[in-house]
């Protein structure tokens, strides 16, 4: 984020979920009944009704809710879904890939051997032919999301709660991470995720190295027609001149394991979403995620000159409850974190090209400025970021 961004030269809701085609809610409606008919018993006779395409749709998966009846044992039950469909490849998507099954495939994983609360499953679809991209189906959940646009620390029920709500919510995600993270042999549960990592034991820093490996390629395909980033690449060469010594075994990372991924019911998960950026690695690629992202909206916030909330997901108050839960000491911290605003600021240059794709906004002569938190990056590159918000650095 550049240090001249102020709130009324930077749009940031404009910047954190750019424009996406929208299907009409009938059509889509026609679709998805048609589509039941081939997954239910002849004599089901399923209907579909109030469909709606939210306005505050992801930036990779697009989502649809709708409502379905059918009849089951003899009586016509209801039932609240939601279809996430992998996006056009002509609306410039985030990621080159959408892997829709494996992401269905993971969900289901997740919730047959874990307690971390997942949506219910219910069909993968890989044809497009019925709703334009392959896509899968899974029940809805009720409750509440911290909100991305505005952020929720700008004003929401998360900073209207008190601070012992934030509390419970911020150690009931951090057990989440636990959780997932104590999931057994990982690599035999979630073979999908093993890419090029073989067919034996999947070590922590086999896994590491493949998920970095993995951005570098990610970077490449996102500046294949466009300039090349300077700070993307510096912070790239950082991780190789600082690796962490790694050991033990690859857990399950959720890989995009932040607060606004989740539903909430009374500041407790009752559903965690978004599973595409799932793979094999250390635990503490979870944890850089989870504390990165929050200290990306506080330093908006900071921009914005608002109070945000900086008592909320620290960093020693993260590792310390991950520590008390699972018996782990996170260590690599300013690795991990720096890794995650690196991850981010990829995504981010690829946010903002779409937004220049899309005419919603100019190019800027220096491509380093598409990356909203590019003082945050060039702070950790330097070793000062820590110890400007903490006045310590910790971890």
């Amino acid at each position: 984020m550049s240090s001249e961004n102020t709130t009324q030269d930077q749009d940031f809701s404009e910047v954190a979920r750019p424009g996406q085609s929208r299907t009409d809610p009938a059509e889509l409606g026609s679709r998805l009944q048609k589509w039941l008919r081939t997954k239910l018993p002849a004599d089901a006779d399923p209907q579909v009704t109030d469909v709606q395409v939210p306005a505050a749709n992801g930036m990779s998966n697009e989502t649809v809710l709708f409502d379905a009846l059918w009849n089951e044992d003899g009586q016509q039950r209801h039932h609240y879904l939601v279809a996430r469909i992998a996006p056009a490849p002509t609306g410039v998507p985030i990621f080159p890939s959408y892997n829709i099954a494996q992401q269905f495939d993971v969900i289901k994983t997740v919730g047959e051997h874990s307690p971390v609360p997942v949506p219910r499953v219910y069909w993968s679809e890989p044809s497009p032919e019925a709703l334009g991209g392959e896509f899968f189906v899974m029940e809805r959940v009720d409750g509440l999301v911290p909100p991305d646009v505005m952020p929720y620390n700008f004003g929401s029920w998360v900073s209207e709660g008190s601070d012992e709500d934030r509390r419970r919510l911020q150690d009931a995600s951090v057990r989440v991470l636990a959780d997932l993270h104590a999931i057994p042999e990982p690599a035999q549960l979630f073979p999908s995720l093993r890419d090029d990592l073989g067919s034996g034991a999947v070590t922590a820093d086999a896994a590491l190295r493949a998920h970095v490996d993995g951005q570098r390629r990610y970077y490449e395909w996102v500046v294949e027609s466009g300039p090349r980033v300077p700070l993307i690449e510096r912070a790239l060469d950082w991780l190789d001149a600082h690796w962490p010594s790694v050991t033990g075994p690859a857990v399950l990372c959720w890989g995009d394991s932040r607060v606004g991924n989740v539903i909430y019911r009374d500041f407790e998960p009752a559903a965690v979403l978004d599973w595409e950026m799932a793979a094999l690695g250390p635990r503490e690629i979870d944890l850089g995620w989870m504390i990165f992202q929050h200290r990306f909206f506080e330093d908006l916030a900071g921009v914005a000159g608002l109070p945000g909330l900086p008592g909320f997901l620290r960093r020693e108050d993260v590792v310390a409850k991950y520590r008390e839960i699972s018996g782990h000491e996170a260590a690599d911290l300013d690795f991990y974190t720096l890794y995650a605003a690196l991850r981010h600021a990829i995504i981010m240059f690829r946010v903002q090209s779409r937004a220049v794709a899309f005419g919603q906004a100019p190019a800027p002569e220096d491509p380093n400025d598409m990356i909203l938190h590019r003082k945050t990056v060039e702070e950790m590159l330097d070793g000062t970021y820590w110890d400007r918000v903490n006045g310590q650095g910790v971890a």
